[in-house]
């Protein structure tokens, strides 16, 4: 009977602590983790969120001139698998905290490698890897809940946001990445099929340089698929971009007609139609000079 007392309580003890450990409840600073791709590679912020809840933050809850582990619990980390300038600062890839000294009319900014803190604990100016000020924007209206996002992004630059009650930090991000950008693309126009032609071209073309290689590849992205109607709309823009007027309305009129019958036929229609009327208003417009 004592062997069996034991053994049930052993038991009862068992389930107890795995029912506690799996117990989930509402979290006042809930959890978050943005993962953004970027260049060519990603960009992944995880950290807590905390809310106003009718209190005063910044200059109260967040006291101006004192570190702060940018939101709640764990310090707030970043973590990039390339090369960052994070507001001029050269950042290798890896992972590391996000703290900020707020304050009135500046903010210092700083990366740090202490990614093991829990919040601003732990934390040492000696780990530091980049400190930087930024000007605070005014907001129209509260943001409740402590957000970080990622915002404005192009080929090689993007900006993360860090907004509270009225409070928003701009940090500028730029990713060095067009030298690599192009020998990455030799690379793979030089491997065996398929070959990238319209993505190397769709790159030069939005990013409006090499536009020589731009016409080059999308000329070999449609001579390997006639039909793709998204690739002679890309031609068209390029030759429009190119002053070569006549074969971007060839290239538009071939995408329209390659377009019937697609679920995006509307779509191309639109567009490949306002190539041509744009082209011809111009032309029109310097017939009447």
């Amino acid at each position: 009977m004592k062997h069996f007392f034991l053994s049930t309580l052993l038991v009862f003890l068992v389930v107890a602590a795995n029912a506690q450990g799996q117990l989930k409840l509402p979290a006042l600073s809930p959890a978050a983790k943005i993962s953004q791709d970027f260049s060519v590679s990603n960009i992944e912020i995880s950290y807590s969120r905390p809310s106003m809840r009718g209190r005063k933050i910044f200059g109260d809850v967040v006291p101006y001139g004192r570190v702060w582990r940018t939101g709640a619990n764990a310090a707030t980390k970043i973590k990039t698998s390339e090369e960052l300038e994070i507001a001029g600062f050269k950042i290798k890839p890896g992972e590391y905290a996000i703290y900020t000294i707020p304050g009135k009319d500046k903010w210092e900014v700083i990366i740090n490698t202490g990614i093991t803190n829990w919040g601003a604990d732990g934390y040492t100016i000696d780990n530091d890897v980049a400190r930087f000020s930024i000007k605070p924007s005014a907001l129209e209206e509260n943001v409740q809940t402590f957000t970080i996002n990622i915002t404005d992004i192009t080929f090689t630059t993007c900006k993360i946001e860090l907004m509270w009650e009225r409070t928003r930090i701009t940090i500028p991000v730029i990713a060095r990445n067009t030298e690599g950008i192009d020998v990455n693309i030799d690379k793979a126009i030089n491997h065996p099929q398929p070959l990238p032609y319209f993505q190397a071209a769709n790159y030069y073309f939005e990013s409006d340089k090499k536009l020589d290689l731009a016409k080059t590849y999308v000329d070999k992205a449609v001579d390997q698929d006639p039909k793709a109607y998204y690739m002679w709309y890309l031609k068209a823009r390029i030759e429009k971009k190119i002053g070569n007027d006549d074969a971007a309305i060839i290239a538009a009129r071939k995408s329209i007609e390659m377009a019937k019958g697609s679920a995006n036929e509307a779509e191309y229609v639109h567009n490949n139609t306002k190539i041509i009327e744009e082209i011809k208003r111009r032309h029109h417009k310097q017939t009447i000079e």
